[in-house]
Order: structure tokens, then C-alpha cells, then sequence
């Protein structure tokens, strides 16, 4: 049963449990969501499960189910659409037929195939021989019929939150019927397709019709002149980032297929960074990996710079701009604050779009190592703000007296008011060179001789941290993200130094996990530092548990389908604080945004927001109060010797695990409260004894807890009579129980406490993740565990808790007797 459940999931249409096979995941609810969210189907007008079934004749009482069934009306008794999902393995070609059997079966008008990476439109025909079939390039929208597709006017367009999937289709797609299949090429051409869309988008009347469309009525070769002409008046007004060589190679019927998936969507109003979004998809991951390119989510780089309260008249950078994505924003802010003095002034609009241009040329900059994304950048700027002279293509950690004689006429330390960066990090960029790490205190490390001595090669994030700082205006403000460790781990306390030491930390926001996923595991934090001014009494602080998407980069929505994306309310929260002297207006239930003492997290060095989260403990509390339920911490335990604990005993030679007969327990190990012995991990003896330490002998009744790992960290198991020896690993700390205490609690009954969901929700803030893997270290002491205050209550909980331990414990004593009786080896 427990794996049946791990099988299903919430169907986005039903709201009903269903498994979650391949096909349900990678296309099922993909389309879904991308038919109400993006062509505005209700989600009373679409049936996916149970399925609908169509049936071959009046007599067939099965029929064949149908994975989406768009209805022409809520009652459902007219079929409009069939969506046929395949997984992302399957050839679409292979199964048209299918497709267009179901559409001859019903009355429906349109088809579509779908495998979550491509997808094929079809329009039914009737003719005088029975049913034909023609290819589409897109589908209608809701109360749209097949005829005005393509035929957008401007003030048609809506933004799309489905941008991502939209290209891995698209990719999928121009692979499988496009007249160009290298990457390199596919990658330029989409590039310069999306500079034409947004050029269309910014340029063209509300009221008259886009260029970038393609209709049904459309001949290939009307859609490629259109689109040739779009591409001349790009390449004309922005010539100097789109060279005179390049041109639109893909054919009529390659751009038929991709302007009649995009045409619908504003890109420039979309809620994504589209460029940073088409370079993820086209781009190979191994040259992104090798270079750290993961782009910023744009909710993300809004958050950011409405805490960093960019002014109007400041001078902008980013050090490491990539497709532009902080730096676009950062216009979008200064031309809601021109509108806003526009509107004060009585300015026409004429005059607002040219003092956006000048501010954008005079005050924004970028640097960016990649020549390929310099181009998008310059390219993105150019259209949406014509900042297009302040991007550069350098290497930002290098002297800058090595930079091209004009951009050191550009950009000089210690010039800019605000820098706005997420730098590149990961373990296989390594910043080398004598002469270029002699700029930075952060390439010095204290040797065992106590010496500074200078590292042969420098980490990425911590050199940008330093010249990020050093770009600054004493008062200028540093809005960077970073890697948690940054903000937690001793071996970065001089990069916590460096950030306290004479500047005031303003803003610290706690990002999940799954901000740069699928694409990097980094759990990462921004912050705000103003330098060169004295530290405030508080420090602001933020915490994000959801961030938009899924760790597979698909939007993530709540039970009404809207997104689940705390970075709206944190927003909202920060606003607030900035109108009024750091206080909330409005009263949050589950408040994201605190303020926290400055001489306490900096005396402690720990800089993690959620670690000093007081709201998400509060509501455990409530929650606790309401039920009857008191919270004790285990810190008091220890103090007043209620419990012991000390940390496993060590790891094995590796060629030693399946030589012997003592087992040896890790982490994964642990499991359903017992330590589960894997004998193709047991130790010889000898091994055994070299790491054994006999002030660590285990007992009866101990409990084992995970303090260190990927997914296990807080789970328990407690040790029986019958476990014998054992080596644990050091991620194990072992909890002993003195039974003779004054609270009642019995080895069984703090089993429970530890594997209780109040207990699981404090681990969420005081585990930190390393490099390698996340560790909640001695921070577990501050954990505070359930203690039901009604006694009936509490003896009921103790007895259940001691009857599992107990038959588990049978098991294990019939599951050793076979061992030895009965050479049962594999149990």
C-alpha cells in the first residue's frame, strides 16, 4: 500500500488521485495546465481522469479512453478537442493514426499529440470520401475559432507561465520536422526568432495586428516573408547587435511550427526571462555546467531589487549579466519610478521613453565573460531600453587594466550605486593566475603556520563577492545570491567576515532549494549589503519555501491552480516595511518577512534566515496549544541529564564492506524506526575493532538519528536486543533515555516524539546544506518535542509507540533465529 500511494499524485483537472505514470507526468498534466493557463479552457470544459470514452458503435460498451477531452460546453455533451499523451520516449509520428481514429469516432474538430518535449496539431476535414486530416501550427483558445488563429492584435497577447515547456516542445519539434537540426544553429536562429517577438511586441500598435503570427490561411511562404521582413526591421533599428551576416535560415513550414506555438504569448510581460529561458533549453547542459550558467528566475530578481530600493538616478551593474535578465528588471524599475514622476509632472509620453533611454545609456552596465550571451544581452537591452552600449564582454575577475580600452573607459571600481549579481558557482570553475588573484583578500588563506599565504586557485562566488563590493560607491548597495554555505559554515566564516566587516547587512532572503533546479541543486540565499555604513541594529531577513516550479522546473500550483510562489507575498511584505519605518501593515498568518537582532547573528555567524524564523515556530505552537499539547525542548533533556548523546563511531575501508559479518550502518540504513542491516555492507572484525571505541558501545533502547544527508536527515530507529554489534557512521548520533525522569517519557515514546510532524517542521529550519550534503549538525538540541498534557492521552501514545517497537522486535528474534538455523543469508 505505501508504495501504491508513492505512485499517485493529484490530477490538476480531477483533483483526483491518479498514478503517476510517465505519460501522467511528462504530458497528461503538462498539457493540462498549459490549456487553462495559456489558451484559458475552464477547467469545467476539460475531462482527464477517469477518462471519457468514445465508442466505435451505438452497442460498444467500453469504448476507447481518451487522456484529455476538451468539450465544447460545461454539460459535456460536444466534443471540441482530443489531446492524445505519449511519453516523452514515444514517437509522436507512430501514433497519428491512433489520433485520427478517435477524431473519425467523434465529433471533435481538432487533435493533438503530445509527448512533453514535442506535440502535433491536427484539424479534421470533411470531404466527400469521409473524414481528412491537415497539420495546424496551433490550437485554438478558448472561444476562439480555427479561422482567427494567428490573427492576434497586440492588445490580444497574454503572458504565459508555461515558457520552459513551450521551448522544450519547440526544440523537440524543429529536431523532428525542422530544416535545421544542428544545436548551435537552432539556438542562434531561436534566439534571433524571440528578438523579433519582443521587437513586435514593444513597437506595434495595441490596436493592429502583430507581424510575428501565422494563420491557417497562411501559405509557408507568406508566413516566412512576414517573418524576413520582421527580422529586416529588427536588424535595421539594431544593427549594432545583430550583424549584417545573420539572418532567419529556418524555412515557411519550420516557422509555421514555431510562431504558432509563441505567437499567442506577450513574452515581454511574461513572468519569465524568456532569453535566459531559450538558452537552458537549447543550449547543452554540459556547456552551461562547465561554465555555472543557471539563470536567475525573474520572481527571484524582483524580489531582489525591491529590497535593494533602486533609485532612480543610480548608476546600475551586473558583473556577471548573462542574458540580461537583472538588469532588464532593473529598467522595468526605473520606468514605473519615471511614470510615477511623469505622471506627477504632466511629461508626455514622448518625453518619458526618452528619459528611460537616456537613463538606460547612461547608467546602466554589464559584464559577461560568454561572447554568446554578451550578444543576448546587448541584444535584450537594445529592444526593451536601448541600453544596449553598456554591455561588455569581459572577464569581470580579471585586472581591470586588462579590459578592452573601452570598457575601462565605462566601468571603474568603486562607481556604482547598485550591483545587482548571481554570479556563476560550482566545483569545476576554477579562477587561477597569480597576478589576477593578488586583487582580492579572499584568495588568502591562513596556513598552518599561521600565515596568510595565497591560494593557488580561488573560488568563484567568494572573488565575485570581493569585487562586486569593490565595483561599489562607499553607500552603494550589493544585492547577491550565493551559495548557503556562504552563510552558515565555518570553513566561509572569512566570507561572513568580509560581508560584516564595515558594511551593513540590510537584507538576507532565504531561497528553496529548488530556485535554480532541475538545471543546479544549489540551495542558495541573496543578500542585501550597503557598503562602507555602519551595521543597524536589525537585520532584515526573508524566507521563500516556494518558489513558482517543481525541482523538474514545472510550475507549481496550489489546490485552486494558482502558482505557489512565496516571492509575491515577500514583495508585498518588504514594501510594506519600506513605507513604514520596518513595520508590517497587514496582519500575515504565515508572515515570510522578520527583523532580527544584528549583534546576534553576527556573534553567532549564522546568516540563514529560516534558522531564526520565529513565525513558522509560532504557528507549531498554535497548533500545539490547540491540541492539547506541550513542546519540551531537548536542549532542557540534556541539561538536566535526561538524555546523553554521542556521535557514531566512523566509516569502513571501502574494499572491506562485504567481507565480514559485523554490520556496518549508514545513514540510509535507517529506516521505519530499525536499523536495517544490509549484509553486502558488513565488516570483517578486525575492521571493526580499529574504529570501534568502547565509550561508544550501543544498548537496548537507544535511539539512532540522522543528523547528516540528502532526504534522511531526522529519521530515528532505535536499537533492539537482538541488533548485536554494530559500526555507525558518523551521521549517526546516538540518543540514550534515562528512563528514571520526572517527565514520563519512556525510549519508545521519544521514538515517537522524534518522528513527529512538529519535530520534522523545526529540521526544515535548522538544517543547513553544505557542498556535499545538508546537515543539521548539534542544531538538533533546539528541537523542541510533543508532550500531550492530557496523562490518558499521553499513556496511550506511550503504549502504541512500545506495542510496534515490540513486534518488530519479534521479527528481528525470529529473523535471527533463522540466520543461524537455517543459513538465511539475505534477510
Amino acid at each position: 500500500m505505501a508504495e501504491e500511494q508513492k505512485q499517485l499524485k493529484e490530477g490538476y483537472i480531477s483533483g483526483e488521485h491518479v498514478k503517476a505514470s510517465p505519460e501522467e507526468v511528462e504530458a497528461t498534466q503538462v498539457f493540462s495546465k498549459i490549456l487553462v493557463e495559456d489558451y484559458q479552457y475552464g477547467k469545467e470544459y476539460i475531462i482527464t481522469r477517469p477518462q471519457h470514452r468514445i465508442k466505435k458503435s451505438p452497442s460498444d460498451k467500453q469504448g476507447y479512453p481518451l487522456d484529455i477531452t476538451v468539450f465544447e460546453d460545461e454539460k459535456h455533451t460536444k466534443i471540441k478537442m482530443i489531446i492524445e499523451c505519449k511519453k516523452s520516449t514515444e514517437k509522436l509520428d507512430e501514433h497519428v493514426s491512433q489520433l485520427q481514429a478517435y477524431m473519425a469516432l467523434s465529433n471533435a474538430e481538432i487533435g493533438v499529440l503530445f509527448n512533453g518535449i514535442e506535440s502535433k496539431f491536427f484539424h479534421k476535414i470533411i470531404t466527400d470520401d469521409g473524414f481528412g486530416f491537415e497539420s495546424i501550427p496551433a490550437i485554438p483558445k478558448f472561444g476562439e475559432k480555427l479561422e482567427e488563429i494567428g490573427l492576434y492584435y497586440k492588445k490580444d497577447l497574454k503572458p504565459t507561465h508555461n515558457l520552459k515547456p513551450v521551448f522544450r516542445e519547440l526544440k523537440g519539434w524543429i529536431k523532428a520536422n525542422g530544416n535545421e537540426d544542428r544545436d548551435d544553429i537552432i539556438a542562434s536562429q531561436i534566439v534571433l526568432l524571440m528578438l523579433c517577438k519582443i521587437y513586435d511586441e514593444r513597437f506595434t500598435p495595441l490596436n493592429e495586428k502583430v507581424r510575428f503570427r501565422a494563420s491557417l490561411s497562411d501559405t509557408d511562404d507568406e508566413i516566412s516573408n512576414r517573418i524576413h521582413n520582421l527580422f529586416i526591421s529588427t536588424k535595421s533599428k539594431y544593427d549594432e547587435v545583430i550583424t549584417e551576416s545573420e539572418t532567419i535560415l529556418f524555412n515557411g513550414k519550420t516557422l509555421r511550427g514555431i510562431v504558432g506555438r509563441l505567437q499567442a504569448f506577450s513574452i515581454i510581460n511574461t513572468d519569465r526571462d524568456c532569453m535566459a529561458d531559450a538558452f537552458e533549453v537549447f543550449i547543452d547542459k554540459a556547456v552551461k555546467e562547465s561554465e555555472g550558467q543557471f539563470f536567475t528566475p525573474r520572481n527571484v530578481i524582483k524580489t531582489i531589487i525591491t529590497a535593494i530600493d533602486i533609485k532612480r538616478n543610480g548608476k546600475i551593474i551586473d558583473t556577471a549579466c548573462g542574458s540580461g535578465g537583472f538588469l532588464v528588471e532593473a529598467l522595468k524599475r526605473i520606468e514605473e519610478l519615471v511614470n510615477e514622476e511623469g505622471e506627477r509632472c504632466g511629461w508626455s509620453d514622448e518625453a518619458r521613453k526618452e528619459e528611460i533611454k537616456a537613463i538606460a545609456i547612461k547608467n546602466i552596465r554589464g559584464l559577461e565573460k560568454d561572447s554568446f550571451l554578451t550578444k543576448l544581452s546587448k541584444s535584450y537591452m537594445a529592444i526593451l531600453g536601448d541600453g544596449k552600449g553598456g554591455i561588455f564582454q569581459e572577464d569581470s575577475l580579471e585586472q581591470p587594466t586588462k579590459w578592452n580600452s573601452r570598457t575601462q573607459g565605462e566601468i571603474h571600481l568603486g562607481s556604482f550605486d547598485y550591483l545587482l549579481a548571481n554570479p556563476p558557482f560550482g566545483k569545476n570553475i576554477k579562477v587561477e593566475g597569480v597576478e589576477k588573484l593578488k586583487q582580492y583578500t579572499l584568495a588568502y588563506k591562513i596556513g598552518k603556520n599561521g600565515k596568510s599565504k595565497l591560494v593557488e586557485s580561488g573560488n568563484v562566488s567568494s572573488l565575485f563577492l570581493e569585487r562586486n563590493i569593490q565595483m561599489l560607491k562607499i553607500g552603494g548597495k550589493l544585492g547577491i545570491i550565493l551559495p548557503e554555505p556562504y552563510f552558515a559554515l565555518p570553513s566561509y566564516f572569512d566570507c561572513i567576515d568580509f560581508m560584516i566587516k564595515g558594511n551593513c547587512i540590510e537584507w538576507i532572503i532565504d531561497l528553496p532549494q529548488n530556485t535554480f533546479r532541475p538545471h543546479n541543486n544549489a540551495k542558495c540565499c541573496a543578500v542585501i549589503i550597503k557598503k562602507g555604513s555602519p551595521q543597524g541594529d536589525f537585520i532584515n531577513m526573508a524566507v521563500a519555501q516556494y518558489i513558482g516550479h517543481d525541482h523538474q522546473g514545472r510550475p507549481l500550483l496550489d489546490n485552486d491552480g494558482k502558482i505557489k510562489d512565496d516571492t509575491t507575498q515577500i514583495i508585498q511584505e518588504i514594501q510594506e516595511r519600506q513605507a513604514n519605518n520596518g513595520v508590517l501593515v497587514n496582519n500575515y498568518k504565515r508572515q515570510l518577512t522578520f527583523q532580527v537582532k544584528a549583534q546576534k547573528v553576527i556573534e553567532s555567524k549564522i546568516l540563514v534566515p529560516r534558522y531564526y524564523w520565529e513565525n513558522s515556530f509560532a504557528l507549531i505552537e498554535e497548533d500545539a496549544n490547540n491540541k492539547g499539547i506541550s513542546l519540551l525542548s531537548l536542549q532542557e533533556l540534556i541539561d538536566k541529564k535526561v538524555i546523553t548523546y554521542f556521535s557514531g563511531h566512523g566509516s569502513p575501508k571501502g574494499d572491506t564492506k562485504g567481507l565480514g559479518d559485523i554490520p556496518y550502518i549508514r545513514v540510509k540504513n535507517i529506516v521505519n524506526w530499525q536499523p536495517y542491516i544490509d549484509v553486502t555492507s558488513m565488516i570483517p572484525r578486525s575492521e571493526y575493532e580499529s574504529i570501534f571505541n568502547d565509550k561508544k558501545s550501543l544498548k537496548p533502547k537507544d535511539i539512532l538519528y540522522v543528523s547528516r544527508g540528502s532526504y534522511r536527515i531526522g529519521s530515528v530507529a532505535m536499537v533492539s536486543p537482538y541488533d548485536g554489534e554494530m559500526l555507525l557512521t558518523r551521521e549517526i548520533i546516538v540518543i540514550r533515555l534515562n528512563e528514571d525522569n520526572n517527565y514520563g517519557i519512556t525510549p519508545e515514546y521519544l521514538l515517537y516524539a522524534l518522528s513527529h510532524r512538529y519535530v520534522w517542521d523545526q529540521s526544515q529550519n535548522k538544517v543547513f546544506y553544505e557542498p556535499c550534503l545538508p546537515n543539521i549538525a548539534n542544531r538538533w538540541v533546539d528541537i523542541k518535542i510533543p508532550i500531550y498534557n492530557d496523562a490518558k492521552v499521553f499513556e496511550s501514545v506511550k503504549l502504541k509507540a512500545k506495542a510496534i517497537v515490540e513486534q518488530q522486535w519479534k521479527s528481528k528474534e525470529l529473523m535471527q533465529l533463522m540466520r543461524k538455523e537455517d543459513d538465511a543469508y539475505l534477510i
